[in-house]
């Protein structure tokens, strides 16, 4: 039994070192598409994490780990900076458009229905 736990331990670290290496390279593909990338890891319960990546450019994009663990792997493994809050001068870099706005904003600016 002690045998089959172990054997199913290390399959599941494997599949997690594997989603790490996956996530880490999404990461990397940002950062390098945007001329470097700055991160924040949110925790979402149980699903898991998001990363949103905010690139030196101001374009911004998210991917969410399955768990905060690989989450804050991923970012490690991809180099980036990672801040604890999304707030103040971290914030202040991403560059919104016309349609982010009409997706906050919506209906109050006469914005399409976010249905």
């Amino acid at each position: 039994m002690a045998d089959t736990q172990q054997e199913d331990t290390r399959q599941g670290d494997a599949k997690a070192e594997r989603t790490v290496t996956r996530l880490a390279g999404r990461i990397g593909a940002f950062s390098k598409a945007h001329g470097g990338a700055e991160g924040q890891v949110a925790y979402l319960g149980q699903r898991g994490a998001r990363i949103v990546l905010v690139g030196a450019d101001g374009d911004w994009g998210d991917v969410v780990a399955p768990s905060y663990e690989i989450a804050e792997k991923a970012v490690e493994k991809a180099g980036i900076t990672v801040h604890e809050s999304f707030d103040g001068e971290f914030a202040g870099k991403v560059r919104t458009g016309p349609y982010e706005w009409s997706r906050m904003a919506g209906l109050q600016l006469g914005g399409p229905r976010n249905t």
